[in-house]
C-alpha cells in the first residue's frame, strides 16, 4: 500500500511542477494521523498497579487468581482444600491447562506491557524523558514484582528481550532463572536508590493508588522485595543472597504494617473492573469456589491441644467465619465456636469423605469457611507485607547471610509474629488481635524453646500462615524451605505421583508458537521438575 501511495504522490509531482516531493513529506503523508503514539503514562502506572493484584486490562479480574493462586496453590500448600465442585487441580495434582497458562500469558500482556510502555515513553528518547523519573523508578519495581514472580512459576522465561514487538522482537528468547534473579535484584537496587522525593513528579501521586506518591514507602518496598528475592536464591547462590540481603538493610525495610502493599478495589464501576478477584472467586452466585479450610491449616491454628482454645493461634477466628451456609444473599454460621472449628482433608472427593466419616457428609455443616468478611468485593489486594520482611531478617540472622541487620533473631521473628497477626483491619476493623493476645501466643510457643521445632522450622511456618490469599507466595516459599511438613495427596488418576506440584507448565501456545522454546525453556516441561533457586537447572 505505501509503495502504490508514492507512486501516486510522485506522479501528482509530475503533474503539478510547483509542488515538491521529498522523502520526508512522502513519509508524513502516510503516517495515519488516527493513530495512538502516546498514552497517558498516569493511566499506564494505574494500569500496571492493578496488574499486579490480578485486576488489569485483561477483561475479567477473577481469572488469574481462581485458576492459579486459588487453583493450585492455595491448595497445593494446604490453605484450602476441595472435594467437589471449582478449580482446584492443586488438591488433587490434577491437569488443568488454564491454571498453568493464566500467569504467563496475563503478566506479559498485562502488567508487564504497560510497565514497558512506560519505560519506552520516559527513556533515552522517549517524549516523556525526565519528566517521570519516580514513576519510572517504580515501574521497575513493579516490573521486578512481576517477573520475580512468573520465573517462580516456569523457571527460565522471555525477560531480557519480552515484550519488545515495538523492536521487531516478536519470538524473544529464554534467560535462564540465575541471571534474571541477577538482573531483577539490580533493577531492585538502582530503582530504589534513584527515588527521591526532589524528582519531578508529573501526575505520580494522583497515579499511584498503592502509596500516594509516598517516596518513602516505595523505597523500602523496593528494599523489602530485595530482601525477598535474595532469600529466595539464598540455597543455591548464598553469595547474591548475602550481597543483596546487605544492601536492603542498609537500603531500609518495612518496619509496620503502615508500610504494607495493598492495592485498592472498589465496588464500581461494575465487578468486572475494580473489584477483588479473590473475593469475586469465591463469593456465591458469582465465582462460587468451594471456600472450606484445609485440615492442616486449622489443625495448626488450633494449637497443641485441640481440647482447649487457650493455646489457639488468634487468627483461627480471622480466617476462619466458622461453619456454615454461605448463600448467594447471606452467610449463617451454624457455629463459630473455635474448639468447633474443623478444616477438610485435601485430595478427597464426596465418596471419599463419606467413606471417612461412615456416613452421608454435609460439607457445608462439617468444614470451616475462609471468613466472609475478608472476601467483601471491595476489600484491598494484598501483595506485600511487613511480616515477610521481618521473617526473613529473622533467617538470614540465623543462618548468616548478610550483614548490618540490627537486632536479634527472636526479635524479627516476634515482630514478625505480631504483624502477622494484626494486619487483617484493612479487610474489616473487626478483625483485631490484641497486643496482649500475641503476647500470650509468644509465651506459648516461645521462639528456639518450642519442643520439636527447629527456629528456622517456626520462621518457615509463621511465613507460611502469614500468606493467606497470598497463596502464589506461599507455594514459592514451601519449595524453598520445606516447611511446614506437608504430606502430599496421591488421588486416582493424578498427575505427579502423588508429588506435591513444584511448578506451572508453559501454555501450549508458546511451546508451539515460540521458536526459542526447545532450546532455551526449562524442560522437562512437567509439574515436578524444579527451578533453579528450588535445586534445579537454571
Amino acid at each position: 500500500m505505501k509503495y502504490i501511495n508514492k507512486l501516486f504522490l510522485c506522479a501528482l509531482v509530475i503533474a503539478m511542477p510547483m509542488a515538491s516531493c521529498d522523502t520526508d513529506e512522502l513519509h508524513d503523508l502516510n503516517l495515519n494521523p488516527q493513530a495512538v503514539n502516546q498514552i497517558d503514562l498516569n493511566y499506564l502506572f494505574s494500569a500496571a498497579e492493578l496488574g499486579i493484584a490480578s485486576n488489569g486490562s485483561s477483561g475479567d479480574n477473577r481469572y488469574i487468581d481462581w485458576r492459579t493462586n486459588i487453583g493450585m496453590a492455595a491448595y497445593a500448600i494446604q490453605h484450602l482444600a476441595q472435594a467437589t465442585g471449582g478449580i482446584a487441580p492443586g488438591d488433587k495434582y490434577q491437569e488443568n491447562f488454564e491454571t498453568s497458562a493464566a500467569p504467563f500469558e496475563f503478566t506479559y500482556n498485562d502488567q508487564l506491557k504497560n510497565i514497558s510502555e512506560i519505560m519506552r515513553q520516559t527513556g533515552p528518547g522517549g517524549y516523556a524523558e525526565g519528566k517521570h523519573v519516580n514513576m519510572r523508578n517504580a515501574a521497575r519495581i513493579l516490573r521486578a514484582f512481576s517477573f520475580h514472580r512468573l520465573t517462580d512459576f516456569y523457571g527460565a522465561v522471555p525477560y531480557s528481550e519480552a515484550n519488545k514487538g515495538m523492536e521487531q522482537i516478536f519470538f524473544p528468547k529464554y534467560d535462564k532463572q540465575s541471571a534474571i534473579y541477577a538482573d531483577l535484584l539490580k533493577e531492585l537496587d538502582e530503582a530504589s536508590a534513584a527515588l527521591s522525593a526532589s524528582n519531578p513528579d508529573e501526575g505520580f501521586t494522583k497515579a499511584d493508588f498503592i502509596y500516594g506518591g509516598d517516596i518513602a514507602k516505595w523505597k523500602k518496598w523496593g528494599y523489602s522485595l530485595m530482601l525477598r528475592l535474595a532469600m529466595r536464591v539464598s540455597n543455591v547462590d548464598q553469595n547474591m543472597a548475602a550481597q543483596y540481603v546487605t544492601k536492603a538493610a542498609a537500603g531500609g525495610v518495612f518496619t509496620s504494617n503502615a508500610d504494607n502493599v495493598w492495592v485498592k478495589m472498589a465496588v464500581g464501576p461494575s465487578e468486572w473492573i475494580n473489584q477483588n478477584g479473590i473475593s469475586r472467586a469465591f463469593n456465591p452466585g458469582d465465582g462460587g469456589q468451594p471456600s472450606y479450610l484445609s485440615k492442616t491449616l486449622v489443625d495448626f491454628l488450633k494449637g497443641n491441644d485441640p481440647a482447649i482454645a487457650a493455646d489457639d493461634d488468634p487468627r483461627l477466628m480471622i480466617i476462619s467465619g466458622g461453619i456454615g451456609n454461605w448463600t448467594a444473599t447471606e452467610w449463617t454460621p451454624t457455629t463459630t465456636d473455635p474448639l468447633a472449628q474443623r478444616g477438610m482433608p485435601n485430595g478427597m472427593d464426596q465418596g471419599m469423605l463419606d467413606a471417612a466419616e461412615g456416613k452421608q457428609v454435609d460439607q457445608a455443616q462439617t468444614f470451616s469457611r475462609i471468613n466472609p468478611l475478608m472476601l467483601q468485593d471491595d476489600d484491598p489486594y494484598m501483595i506485600m507485607h511487613h511480616a515477610e520482611v521481618e521473617f526473613l531478617l529473622a533467617e538470614a540472622l540465623e543462618r548468616g547471610i548478610g550483614t548490618g541487620i540490627s537486632g536479634t533473631a527472636a526479635e524479627h521473628y516476634n515482630a514478625g509474629v505480631k504483624s502477622a497477626m494484626q494486619m487483617y483491619t484493612p479487610f474489616d476493623a473487626s478483625l483485631t488481635v490484641s497486643d496482649a493476645q500475641v503476647a500470650t501466643y509468644l509465651a506459648t510457643y516461645p521462639y528456639g524453646a518450642t519442643p520439636n521445632k527447629t527456629s528456622l522450622q517456626m520462621i518457615y511456618e509463621q511465613l507460611w500462615v502469614s500468606k493467606f490469599f497470598n497463596w502464589w507466595e506461599a507455594w514459592s516459599d514451601w519449595r524453598r524451605t520445606g516447611y511446614p511438613q506437608l504430606t502430599p495427596t496421591n488421588y486416582p488418576g493424578n498427575i505427579t505421583n502423588g508429588t506435591i506440584p513444584v511448578r506451572l507448565k508453559y501454555p501450549t501456545t508458546e511451546a508451539a508458537g515460540n521458536q526459542n522454546y526447545s532450546t532455551g525453556a526449562t524442560l522437562p516441561d512437567t509439574y515436578t521438575t524444579k527451578v533453579w533457586w528450588d535445586g534445579g537447572t537454571e
